[in-house]
C-alpha cells in the first residue's frame, strides 16, 4: 500500500500562485509515474500534469506555461507549482501515483484550490 498526503491548497486571488505537495509513504517501490488531477463542481476529474520516473513531463493544454510539476525523490514528494492562477483553476486537486507493471493506482484525499476573481 501507498499513502499519499497532499497539502498546499487554499484561497488565492486571480494571478496569484500556489504550490501543492504530495508526500508518499509506504510501499513506494515500482512507482513509475506521479500525476496531479483536478475536479471542479459538476465536472469530471481531469488530468493536470504527469511526471514519470524518467523525468518526462506532460501537461493539460489549459495549464501549459503556468503550472510546473516536479519531484524530490529523496523526500518521496511530488509538487505542482501553479502560477498565474485563474478562477477556472478552482477545483479539488488530487495526487495519483501508479505502480508498474501492475498499473495499480493510489490516490490522495484531495486539496481544495479556490481562485477568486
Amino acid at each position: 500500500q501507498v499513502q499519499l498526503v497532499e497539502s498546499g491548497g487554499g484561497l488565492v486571488q486571480a494571478g496569484g500562485s500556489l504550490r501543492l505537495s504530495c508526500a508518499a509513504s509506504g510501499s513506494i517501490s515500482g512507482i513509475n509515474d506521479r500525476s496531479w488531477y483536478r475536479q471542479s463542481s459538476g465536472k469530471q476529474r481531469e488530468l493536470v500534469a504527469t511526471i514519470t520516473s524518467g523525468g518526462y513531463r506532460n501537461y493539460a493544454d489549459s495549464v501549459k506555461g503556468r503550472f510546473t510539476i516536479s519531484r524530490d525523490n529523496a523526500k518521496n514528494t511530488v509538487y505542482l507549482q501553479m502560477n498565474s492562477l485563474k478562477p477556472e483553476d478552482t477545483a479539488v486537486y488530487y495526487c495519483r501515483v501508479r505502480r508498474w507493471p501492475s498499473g495499480t493506482e493510489y490516490w490522495g484525499q484531495g486539496t481544495q484550490v479556490t481562485v477568486s476573481s
